[in-house]
Formats: C-alpha cells, structure tokens, sequence
C-alpha cells in the first residue's frame, strides 16, 4: 500500500501525443509498471482484453479477466490492472482534453455509460468482436504513424469507439442529445471534484455556476435524482474510501486530507453515509 495514491499523468507515457495512448496488453504490462499499482489516473483508460488471467480493481469493484472483456475506467477512479501472465489485446488511454478539443468541452458527458457504473462487456457477437478489432487496427496504424492529421483522426476513431460501446452498454438509451441542464450539471460534478476538500456547501458551487442554490439542486434532482448536497456528500464519500483502502494515512491524516474541522466530524459524516465507522471500514478490506 502506498502512503498516498498516485495520480499519473498521459504525459508521462507519451511525449509526442501528450493526451493519447494505444498499445498491447503485453506492452502494457511490460513498459507501463506504475499503472498495475493502486493509483488515480487524469485520462480515460479502456482495456479491450482478448485473452488474459488477471484481476481489474476500480474503487470497490473486482473484474477477474477470465474471458474476453472490455472494460472502461473513468478518471480518478482508483484502479489496478494486474495480470498472471501473457494477456492478448489492447488499450486505448485518452485525456478528456485531447477528445473534446475536437467537439466541445462537454461532449462525453453525452455518452450515458460513462454516467452508469455498468463500464464492463463481457458479451459480444462475432461481428460485434470484428468491428472492434478492425477499429483498433486502424487505430494503432494510425496512432504509429505520428503525422500531422494522426490527432484529428485518432479522435474520429475514438468517438466511433465510444458509440459502439454506447450501443452495448446503453442499448435503450443511446447518446443524449445536447442538454443545458445536463451541460450544467456536469459542469457542477466536475467543480465538486477540484474543491470538494475547501467547499462542502452548494451555494458555493452555484456561485460558480452563475445560479441561485435552489435551482442548482432543481437541476440536480431532474438530472439525478438526488440534491446538490447529496452529490457532494458521496463525492466526500467515494473519496473517503479510496483513501481508507488504497493508503496508510490515519484516520485523523484522512481526515485533515478531505478538508474537514475535525477527525470526529469525519468519523460522524462517515458513519452517517456507510453505516459503519472509517476504522470498521478499513478492517474489512
């Protein structure tokens, strides 16, 4: 266990494209070691895995690679790519920026997988695993070539790949159409997670916004069924257990961490949102 968690950078893999990676698994495992430790990462990760025995850790969730899987890992997940031998396949690594400076800045947020916690297929059909493995050579043809047009297309190529994992993993509701309020929304997950540690209340995020609080959590509810300080409740949450399972900090460390008054407040925020105390938590990992 690490005293703290990691956060890797793009940049450090890749000097030339900066905010884009492809490569096989075998390569994966081989060159990129820090990304089979606990750590966060700043870009979206997909491990298309034709053959492998090993286990993915994202968060709380297990995916034992016993069969061909794809699998999406979203930033700042905590996550571990381990695998017990030679794996077959191939990943595609990519920054929310190098994507949407060729849409627009919120462009993912429309893709209704990545707002589930459903990111893994393990079924496809024969023409579904050919498509894929079509796309992905191209990709990688692409990706090796380092010309000029290789970004533009490269980013083609990953909006083709994440509407064909959309018609897989949200077959009934395809890609959402823009929406202001959904833009909004999202902007406000996104503002959570840089300041969650200094602000915890949601008149501060709706400041930010240029909105009152009352129609901050209007938009929330609509949006997710849940208030503007739920969503920032469970971000507080989410990230209290990655540091309760993925690090040594203490308790009292953890909580001066997460920016709260006192380690007595955390412990009561935290036994409110679990059930359980931070110290019961951490002995059952």
């Amino acid at each position: 266990m690490h005293t703290k968690i990691k956060v890797c950078n793009l940049t450090e893999f890749d000097t030339d494209f900066q905010h884009f990676l492809i490569c096989d698994l075998d390569d994966f495992q081989g060159t990129f070691q820090e990304l089979q430790m606990p750590r966060k990462n700043d870009f979206y990760t997909i491990l298309f895995v034709d053959d492998a025995v090993g286990v993915v850790q994202i968060d709380n969730a297990v995916v034992h690679l016993e069969q061909a899987k794809i699998i999406v890992i979203e930033p700042g997940c905590v996550n571990t790519i381990n695998f017990s031998g030679k794996a077959s396949g191939k990943t595609i690594c990519f920054s929310e920026t190098f994507f949407s400076l060729r849409y627009n800045n919120n462009i993912l947020n429309h893709f209704g997988f990545l707002e589930t916690e459903n990111r893994v297929i393990s079924e496809m059909s024969g023409s579904q695993s050919e498509k894929f493995e079509s796309l992905l050579k191209l990709i990688h043809q692409e990706y090796l070539l380092h010309s000029e047009e290789s970004i533009n297309l490269l980013r083609s190529y990953i909006n083709i790949i994440l509407f064909e994992l959309e018609r897989l993993l949200s077959p009934v509701k395809m890609t959402r159409k823009t929406d202001v309020k959904l833009d909004k929304v999202h902007q406000f997950k996104k503002l959570i997670e840089h300041y969650h540690i200094q602000y915890k209340l949601p008149s501060y995020y709706a400041d930010k916004l240029n909105i009152t609080t009352n129609h901050l959590n209007k938009l929330c509810k609509e949006e997710t069924s849940k208030t503007a300080g739920d969503l920032i409740r469970k971000h507080i949450c989410i990230e209290s257990q990655r540091q309760l399972r993925f690090t040594t900090l203490s308790i009292n460390e953890i909580a001066d961490e997460l920016g709260f008054e006192s380690p007595s407040y955390f412990i009561t925020f935290f036994k409110k949102q679990v059930g359980i105390t931070p110290e019961q938590f951490r002995k059952e990992q």
